[in-house]
């Protein structure tokens, strides 16, 4: 079995007749994907996110905006060059512009769901619904809901962001293509895989919607609840990975975590091929800053033709839903060693920095100071107990998302989720303070 190019990059809409699609000249709607992610509140609220360095005051430093802008840069020109590679098998309404386009838009939304602190709010979150004393909110659910939460996912959140939440609540969400959608699913199945795989792309609210797009497209079934990816989600993937594997060098040298020498040895093999290279390296004339910046140009440049290779080299077995690798993995040794060697130096250098944990050990308190209030009122509301002053406030503060007497508890504290999640990192602060008294 194969997976078929007609109906993996359908243009169709979720949620959407196809009688009911505008037709706009030069603006495919793969480029509306784009254009709707883009000016959708919960893409805007990323540029007050943590990326690696939470709340860090050097503006230089990469936000999950600014990270998720230049993902997409990266995986726009990767789908050209895909584009124009496979042409011959593209369906007559596809260009290689449009392969760019469609992941451009996973590109730009792969991030969307990420809660404030990045993923140390996402462990935050798992952590304090598996605390004891938690427990007791979680007691009226059935096992499968509990799992949305004891393995909360940024990449879930992101999924139920785009097809749920935003402009067209409950009735699609932003209404984007089937193409891109399933280019954004990076692990097509749910939490109830979670029993074998710790990651997954939906939680169980919208498992009928990743149904849908899966059969849509038509993914291959691996098992009964889980699919293979679509072929554009590996390239999704490669462009993140790309990105933040270079560019957390960048951050570090910013916040002077490595010096430029130490970023020069990893990073210069990607740019050995680059003449100019060596005389802009050894510039008096060049600041630190300027040089870091050409050699991540440099470098991000070989390793989009590396996983462009990679990617038609393993192209029939990714068809088929037989490769389980990531392209970067796959790619020649001259491109995978400095990459890897990058990861490795931000898992001992960068990640483990004083700085980072004591703001990431904060990140716990405040967020369990939200969930703990949050969850306890949504728990007073919609089980009919008497609702107190106190959580009547906290209840206003989610508007008219806000759950109502007699609501599915789990759905409320989906909502409850929604609202959390969405917080940025300065807001979340901020309201934590507030609640705890120690902001008037």
């Amino acid at each position: 079995m194969e997976m078929d190019w007609n109906a993996l990059l359908s243009p169709k809409r979720l949620n959407v007749e196809e009688r009911d699609e505008v037709t706009e000249s030069g603006r495919s709607v793969f480029h509306k994907d784009c254009d709707r992610i883009t000016f959708s509140s919960s893409f805007r609220r990323l540029g007050k996110k943590t990326q690696v360095h939470p709340l860090a005051s050097n503006d230089h430093i990469h936000t999950r905006l600014t990270h998720s802008v230049e993902v997409a840069s990266v995986g726009r020109s990767l789908g050209i060059n895909i584009g124009e590679q496979i042409q011959d098998r593209l369906p007559s309404h596809v260009v290689p512009a449009n392969v760019g386009q469609i992941i451009q838009a996973a590109c730009l939304a792969h991030d969307i769901g990420n809660p404030p602190f990045g993923h140390a709010g996402e462990e935050a979150i798992r952590n304090w619904f598996r605390q004891p004393k938690t427990a007791l909110l979680l007691d009226d659910l059935e096992d499968y809901q509990k799992l949305d939460f004891h393995f909360f996912e940024g990449n879930a959140q992101g999924f139920r962001v785009v097809s749920q939440l935003e402009y067209y609540p409950c009735e699609g969400g932003m209404r984007l293509t089937y193409a891109a959608l399933a280019a954004l699913l990076k692990y097509p199945w749910t939490s109830r895989e979670t029993t074998k795989v710790s990651k997954f792309s939906s939680f169980r609210t919208e498992e009928s919607i990743l149904n849908t797009i899966a059969e849509h497209v038509g993914l291959i079934k691996e098992d009964e609840f889980k699919y293979c990816r679509h072929p554009f989600a590996f390239l999704t993937e490669a462009a993140d990975d790309i990105c933040y594997r270079i560019l957390d060098l960048e951050d570090a040298h910013e916040m002077g975590i490595l010096l430029f020498p130490e970023i020069l040895e990893i990073l210069k093999p990607l740019c050995s091929k680059d003449p100019k290279l060596d005389n802009i390296i050894e510039s008096t004339q060049i600041s630190n800053r300027r040089k870091m910046s050409y050699l991540r140009g440099k470098a991000i440049g070989q390793a989009i033709d590396g996983v462009t290779n990679s990617f038609i080299d393993k192209l029939d077995d990714i068809m088929k839903g037989s490769f389980k690798n990531d392209l970067i993995y796959a790619c020649e040794k001259e491109i995978k060693e400095p990459l890897d060697n990058a990861k490795e130096i931000a898992k001992e250098e960068i990640f483990k920095h004083p700085r980072k944990i004591e703001l990431e050990i904060g990140a716990y308190t405040t967020l369990g100071i939200l969930l703990e209030t949050f969850c306890n009122a949504v728990r007073e509301q919609v089980t009919g107990k008497t609702l107190s002053f106190r959580s009547e406030r906290i209840l206003s503060m989610m508007g008219i998302n806000a759950p109502k007497r007699g609501d599915s508890l789990y759905y409320s504290y989906m909502q409850v989720m929604d609202y959390i999640s969405g917080m940025t990192d300065s807001y979340a602060t901020h309201m934590a303070k507030q609640i705890g008294g120690m902001a008037l």
